[in-house]
C-alpha cells in the first residue's frame, strides 16, 4: 500500500461532517465510483481501491447512484446478441 499525502483545507471536513479519516475514506469512494461509472477501470478495481468489498462496492454505487452494470455499445450489442 502506498501512502499519497494531500493538502485539504480545513473546512473540507466539516462540508461532508466527517472527521479527516472519514473523509479520506468517503473520496476513495467516490473517486472510485466515478472511475467506474466513466469505464476506466473494473468493478473489482474500483471497490479495491475504495478499500471495500465487491458487495460494498455495489452498494456504494446505489448510494451514488450508479447502474452497478455498465456496457459500452459495443458490448451491449454483443450481449443482446447473444440472447435467445
Amino acid at each position: 500500500m502506498k501512502t499519497i499525502p494531500i493538502q485539504l483545507p480545513e473546512t473540507a471536513f466539516s462540508a461532508l461532517r466527517k472527521n479527516p479519516e472519514e473523509f479520506v475514506q468517503e473520496m476513495k469512494i467516490a473517486a472510485a465510483v466515478k472511475w467506474y461509472e466513466l469505464g476506466d477501470i473494473s468493478q473489482n478495481k474500483a471497490a479495491e481501491i475504495a478499500g471495500l468489498t465487491p458487495t460494498e462496492f455495489i452498494h456504494a454505487l446505489s448510494r451514488y447512484r450508479v447502474d452497478f452494470m455498465q456496457y459500452t455499445d459495443k458490448e451491449l450489442a454483443e450481449e443482446m446478441s447473444n440472447v435467445d
